[in-house]
This record gives C-alpha cells, structure tokens and sequence, in this order.
C-alpha cells in the first residue's frame, strides 16, 4: 500500500472515530455507561491498521445506528425496572399512612386506633428495613441491655444466677396470679389450685427427666416465664385482647369467604341455611386456609414470620436452630409440616432434638385445625393465645424430660432451607397445590372422625351391654366414663370449678387424649350434659384440649419423620410416646396458667 492510499485510510478511518464520539456526544445523557456504543479512546493501535472494506463500514454503521436507536428503549426498561421497586414502596407507605391518619380522625372513637396503627407501623418498619440494616435498631437496645441488665447480672456470681432468675419468674407468677382482687369465677383459692396444678406438672416432668444433671434451667426458666407473660397480655390486659381479637376475627372472616364458594358450587345462601353442618361450615374453610397457606409461603411471607418467631425463641431461649423453627411453624402449619421446613437436617437430628420437634407438634393445634374449631364457635382468643403460648411452653417441658447431651449441627444459627423438589411454579401453580392439599387433609379429617367416632359407639355399646350386669346404669359405663375418673386429678389441679364441672372437663380431657381434639371440643360446643360448665371451666377446658397429643397424631408424626428420615424411624419410634405425653403436658401447664389469670 502507497503512502496516499495509508494516509487516505487513516483519514477514512478518522472520519469514522469523529462521527461516531460526534453521535455518542449527542446522546451522552442516554448512552452513559452503556458498553454497546465504540469511543474513540477504546480503539487501540493494532485495529488501525486493519480497515474495514466499504460493505463491511456499511454495515457496522447499520449496526451501531440500530443500537444507538434502540439505547434510549434500553435505558429506559433499565431505568424503570431499577426504580419501580422503590416507586411501589413509596406508594405503599403513602397509602397507608393515608389510611392510618384518616381511620385515626374518623374511627378513633367507634373503631378504636390500636390495631391500625399496629399495622402501619409494621408495614412501615418492613418498608424501612428493606433501606437500612436491623442493627440501626438493635444496637441502641443491645447498648441499653448492656448498661443494665448485663451489669446488673455482672455482679451476681455464677452459680447464683440460674436461682436468681427462678426466684424472679416465680416472683412474677406469684405477683401476677394474686395481686387481682377476688371475683365470683376466679377467686384466690382457685387460682392457688391451678398455681399447684403448674407446680405438679413440672415436678412429674423433673421426676421423670432422662437426665436431670444435664437440664438447661435456662431454657425451662425462660419457657415458663414467656409463656406467663403471654398468657398475663392476653388475659388481663385490654391491649393484648385487642390485638388477640383482631387476629381471631381474621380467622372467623375466612369461614366466610369459603362459604362463598359453597355458594357458587350449590346456590345462594345455601351454606347460610346449613350452618350447622361440619362438612359445609368447616371442611370448605380448611380447603381455603390451606390453599392460603401454600400462596403466603410461595411469596415468602409464612418463612417470614417463622424466621422471626425462630430467632427470638432461639436467642431467649438457647435451643438449637432446628428446634426453633419447628417450634414457631407448629402453631401455624401443623405438625407434621412444620418438620418438613427443616427436611435437609432431619436425618442429623439428635434425639432430645426430634423429642422436641415432636413436642411442639403435640403441644399445639394446625392453622386448619384453628380455623375449623373458630367455626364450631369456640372461644377464638383462647385458641389464638394457646396456639402462641404453647411454643415457649413446648420448648421447655420437652427439655426437662429429654435434655440435650450431643452437639446439635444447628446450634448458633436460625435456617429455614428452600424446598426446591416441591417449590411452585408462580403464585397460581402454588394455590393450586394448596387446593390439592386442602381436599386431602379436609378429606383425612373427615374419614378419620367418621371412624373414630363409629368406633367409639361400638366400643360405648359394648361397655354398656357388659355395664348392666354390675348395675352401671346411671351413668352407663362408657369410655367417656372410664376416662373422666382417669383424667379426674388432673381436671381438678386444672383449677376447674369444683361444683358439677370436675368430672365433665375430665371427660373432656379423656376424650381429646384417646380420641382426637376434635371430637372433644366438638361435644363441648354441642353435647348438652356440657352446656352447664361455668365459664371459668369453659376456658380452662378449651385450653386443654388446644393440642395434637393424641394416639391417632402418634401414627402421623411417626410416619412423616420416617419418611423424611428412613434411617432415623427407629428412633422416631422410641421418642414418641415420650413427646406425646410431654406435649400433653405442655398443653395443661397453658390451661393451669389460664385458670390463674381468668377473669
């Protein structure tokens, strides 16, 4: 190549460069940042030697003159999907806070202010969170926690602070038990029965203890404290009934949306006109909730929560992080899928931990079951407040009757692991799910009623033929007998009224242990030898019946633990009636706790 014909090439070449930096000027506002479009400057020596031919120029400028058209397209979606989150959470915040002030200025007095402002400010703190770390929050309270209650417990030794922190919770339950003048349903004396009741239950826990010298007081102390607060916010204070109610109304205005779909398959007003019916006011509402259930976890909602719930039962109470997240999910999704949140460490669990996640699924009720006893219409705060109180409550029965001696693979972390082999697709594949879900519990639950409660009058009609040749005829000799003279020590440490309801709530008890909970709480609300129970028996009897430790859940949690862990079945099986019994317990020590603090 001649000199003119290098010297006509780089000119060429120059050309190229100024119109293209001339474009990209032009532009600036739009293209910054954006790699596709040439610089001058990114153009290094070797590529000036090879010039491109006049076709092969035309179509590159064809090709940058397509994308510099299409960059403002770009940088738009960019800039839109870059900023529609914070636009979306600006709107969120200004809504509610629109909402929260006129409620306040319209409803303060008719609607009262608690519970909304509750909301905005929750909505609010998730808003804020997702901008700036926890810790701007949690260091000052930490710093506060350090200048007092850490300094205070610096100068007590050692060895005297797991008494002096045991001297304090029960200077709390002494205090909050008595200090409420005497009312014609709760006088000192039955509240005194019910504090004997509490303290019987945890000596039979301590008397029975696989090993007492390894027993983490702290958890237990902590437990029964928590769980007396609980009980103590809820039961005598205004603020707590508030908020107890508005979740409980939360769950009673579900049975009502479900009943729209009755209506929709049958006809208007139908599952008005048969309210009554188990199957039309129940089974369609645990086919909703159930479905619900599967949608919030989808979104991360549910996990959400538990994680919460978790980390603070996990740092108060100094359990393993496994042992905390099935603790928290009991209450909300049931036994056996509470296990299912920790299904990659089941199989590396140690036995106090699955007596513990066995517990806790004993000592408490499922969503679905909560939402199906609202609709028999028994008192839903109760069975709101116990479904809370009995996690810490789990936590620390189980941990004196099976302490921790192995190193657990979860202790100092709180992990809720993705399920990916039964992770949904989107938002309406999981509802699907969960409607697929639904009928198979609403289904298992109808056909295990059916059969229990057909092999009870068999098994009554028996005991009641052999009963009237020893002259058992008034009472006949039933299991529900049988069993209330069997439960009847327990109904009185209770704090049960001591008139005609002894007997009655021992029976009930009985019922739930042998039976299921379902059918208890079922004859509470319609068999008439119950409608005579005062209303102090009433609520301590529906705390006692609030749990899953019965025999037929015995075969349930056994067989998901097997499943998610075939080579820890033998194990499962020789925990398991230990964890029934002490889930039970768990359940009573809720009810002893409500007969100290019922109004």
């Amino acid at each position: 190549m001649t000199a003119d014909e290098k010297a006509l090439a780089i000119s060429q070449k120059t050309t190229i460069m100024s119109q293209a930096c001339s474009d990209s000027n032009e532009t600036a506002g739009v293209h910054a940042g954006n790699s596709e479009i040439p610089r001058g400057d990114d153009i290094s020596a070797p590529d000036m030697k090879k010039l491109p031919t006049e076709e092969h120029k035309g179509k590159q400028n064809d090709i940058e003159e397509a994308d510099i058209s299409h960059t403002p397209r770009k940088q738009y979606r960019r800039c839109m999907s870059r900023y529609s989150r914070h636009v979306a959470y600006a709107g969120i915040l200004i809504l509610f806070t629109g909402w929260w002030v006129a409620g306040l200025i319209l409803h303060r007095d008719d609607l009262g202010w608690l519970i909304p402002f509750l909301v905005y400010l929750a909505i609010t703190l998730r808003i804020l969170f997702l901008y700036l770390p926890i810790s701007v929050l949690t260091r000052p309270v930490f710093w506060i926690r350090k200048q007092t209650v850490s300094r205070i417990v610096s100068h007590v030794p050692p060895r005297f602070r797991i008494p002096g922190a045991a001297i304090t919770t029960i200077a709390v339950i002494m205090i909050g038990c008595f200090v409420s003048a005497d009312t014609p349903e709760n006088t000192r004396a039955d509240r005194a029965v019910s504090l004997l009741g509490l303290i019987v239950f945890l000596f039979i826990l301590w008397i029975f203890s696989r090993d007492r010298k390894n027993i983490v007081w702290h958890t237990v102390i902590v437990g029964m404290l928590v769980q007396f607060l609980v009980a103590l916010f809820v039961l005598r204070t205004r603020a707590g009934y508030d908020i107890f109610n508005f979740i409980s109304t939360l769950a009673q205005k579900l049975l009502g949306f479900a009943e729209q779909g009755v209506d929709f398959l049958i006809e208007t007003g139908w599952a008005e006109k048969h309210k009554g019916w188990f199957i039309v006011s129940v089974i369609p509402a645990i086919m909703f909730f159930v479905s619900l259930v599967q949608l919030l976890y989808h979104a991360g909602i549910l996990q959400w929560f538990v994680r919460k719930f978790a980390t603070f039962f996990f740092w108060s109470m100094r359990v393993s992080g496994a042992e905390a997240v099935v603790a928290a999910a009991s209450p909300f999704i049931g036994q056996g899928e509470s296990a299912m949140l920790i299904r990659p460490f089941v199989p590396h669990l140690t036995m106090a931990e699955i007596h513990q996640i066995m517990t806790s699924g004993f000592a408490t009720i499922a969503g679905s079951g909560l939402i199906a006893y609202i609709g028999m219409g028994v008192n839903p705060q109760a069975l709101v407040s116990s479904c809370v109180m009995s996690i810490p409550a789990s936590l620390a029965a189980s941990k004196i009757r099976w302490p921790e001696k192995e190193e657990t693979l979860t202790a100092g972390h709180v992990t809720v692991p993705e399920d990916e082999e039964h992770q949904a697709a989107n938002a309406l594949h999981a509802f699907a799910n969960g409607a697929w879900m639904g009928i198979k519990i609403a289904g298992m639950i109808t056909a295990n009623l059916l059969c229990i409660i057909s092999l009870v009058g068999l098994a009554n009609g028996l005991l009641t033929w052999w009963g009237r040749y020893l002259n058992i005829n008034d009472p006949p000799l039933t299991i529900q007998l049988i069993m209330g003279y069997i439960c009847y020590p327990v109904s009185f440490l209770l704090g049960v009224s001591r008139d005609d309801d002894l007997l009655k709530v021992a029976q009930l008890i009985g019922m739930k242990l042998v039976m299921n909970e379902f059918i208890a709480y079922s004859a509470l609300q319609t068999d008439s030898q119950y409608q005579s129970l005062s209303p102090r028996s009433r609520l301590i009897a529906t705390y006692a019946l609030c749990g899953f430790a019965n025999i037929g859940s015995l075969g349930n949690q056994i067989g998901v633990l097997a499943q998610l862990a075939p080579e820890r079945a033998g194990d499962v099986s020789r925990v398991a009636v230990s964890a029934m019994i002490t889930g039970a317990i768990s359940t009573l020590m809720s009810a002893a706790i409500a007969g100290m603090l019922a109004i």
